[in-house]
């Protein structure tokens, strides 16, 4: 089966849901989706990919037009169905925290301080150990993963470590950075409502 699904115009997450909706409800062999943004074409292209598709992808007058072929075994879309990993069980003793970051410093009253702070925030975030899962950067969280943050040295160390940086990208494209991204993946609103539905505890700032 080919389906194509036009998803111009649509704010996040509203292109991941259209493809999640026919994954899951059709399964089709072939899906063309096209989308008029970056933020919604890596989106898409990480939702699909995720799913055990192979995705390719043209750009043309501003448009993304990407193709998802499925894979020969059919049950592998199915497999990574959930697109992030399932909740442990209660004594499986590997509890999942996520970090849940809304700005670029930390704290109220002055920003040089807060900037120290956040920075000085990340450097123990590791002793915190096998229980730090994910940090999740939006609105002007999502300064610290661009080229020239104080502490993208630090993001990069916990994700060399294991840990997943999701990073919004309807954020970035608000500010107007997102090619200046140098750690994490480029996120949506269900990938982020979804780990927080999942972590056994969360972190907010």
């Amino acid at each position: 089966m080919e389906i194509a699904l036009d998803c111009r115009g649509l704010a996040c997450p509203g292109p991941v849901l259209r493809c999640k909706e026919c994954v899951e409800g059709d399964r089709p062999e072939t899906l063309t989706v096209t989308v008029d943004n970056e933020p919604a074409r890596e989106n898409v292209a990480r939702f699909l990919a995720m799913r055990g598709y192979t995705v390719t992808m043209a750009a043309k007058d501003g448009l993304f037009v990407l193709t998802a072929t499925a894979p020969q075994d059919a049950t592998a879309p199915e497999a990574a169905r959930a697109g992030t990993p399932s909740r442990p069980g209660p004594d499986s003793g590997n509890r999942k925290t996520v970090v849940f970051i809304t700005a670029d410093t930390l704290g109220r009253g002055d920003a040089t301080l807060g900037h120290k702070l956040m920075g000085n925030f990340l450097a123990t975030l590791p002793e915190l150990g096998k229980e730090l899962w994910r940090i999740i950067l939006v609105n002007g969280g999502v300064k610290l993963a661009v080229a020239g943050s104080p502490v993208l040295d630090r993001l990069q160390t916990l994700a060399a470590s294991g840990v997943s940086i999701l990073v919004c990208g309807t954020c970035l494209d608000f500010f107007g950075v997102l090619d200046q991204k140098e750690v994490g993946e480029t996120t949506n609103m269900l990938d982020v409502v979804t780990s927080l539905a999942l972590a056994d505890k969360v972190i907010q700032l």
